[in-house]
């Protein structure tokens, strides 16, 4: 590991009220948590100040874009809201673009149906990568989250931690083979 620790915040992409993907959020953060080397932090979209009568990089928020700049890596824990992901998360993703480049990103889809956010992931995907992240192979998908966690936040399915944990080994070395390439490697352009 590098001399000074990986940043891989964890953002929470909904502000609905009752939402279950703050569960995920909390026991994902937890795993992050556990890693030697890693720094995190949760970021809700729902505590950030943006408007909606701009649009991109003119409503920049000034926490937000420097969480953003000093990340290797995103965790984005996104709900599937009819098969895409909450318009609120790409509109906050939208605010920055040179902050992203060349690091790591994994996705942890949310649904109440059976197939745990995969329809939202897919087409997250391509968004991502025109933000100029690097997104893993690996997904964690929490269908039927209600069988999932209680009410209170309580993990019922201990199966998720192996699962979060190996898309984290995942994460973990993309961020840090980008860190490398982006201290070390010049970017030539045509």
């Amino acid at each position: 590991m590098a001399d000074r620790p990986l940043s891989i915040p964890v953002i929470l992409g909904t502000p609905r009220r009752g939402r279950m993907s703050e569960h995920v959020a909390g026991l994902v953060l937890d795993e992050v948590r556990r890693l030697e080397g890693v720094e995190t932090a949760l970021i809700d979209v729902a505590d950030l100040p943006f408007g909606t009568d701009d649009a991109g990089e003119s409503m920049k928020d000034g926490a937000f874009s420097e969480a953003m700049n000093g990340a290797d890596g995103l965790i984005l824990v996104s709900p599937e809201y009819n098969h895409a992901y909450p318009g609120l998360l790409k509109h906050a993703l939208d605010t920055n673009l040179k902050e992203y480049v060349h690091k790591a990103a994994g996705v942890v889809g949310v649904s109440s149906g059976p197939f745990g956010g995969t329809r939202g992931i897919e087409s997250f995907l391509p968004v991502l990568r025109e933000l100029g992240l690097v997104t893993i192979f690996w997904d964690v998908n929490v269908g039927r989250v209600h069988a999932v966690f209680d009410q209170e936040g309580r993990l019922l399915d201990e199966a998720f931690r192996p699962r979060i944990r190996k898309f984290l080994a995942e994460l973990v070395w993309m961020a840090t083979t980008l860190r490398h390439g982006r201290d070390h490697v010049e970017v030539i352009t045509p």
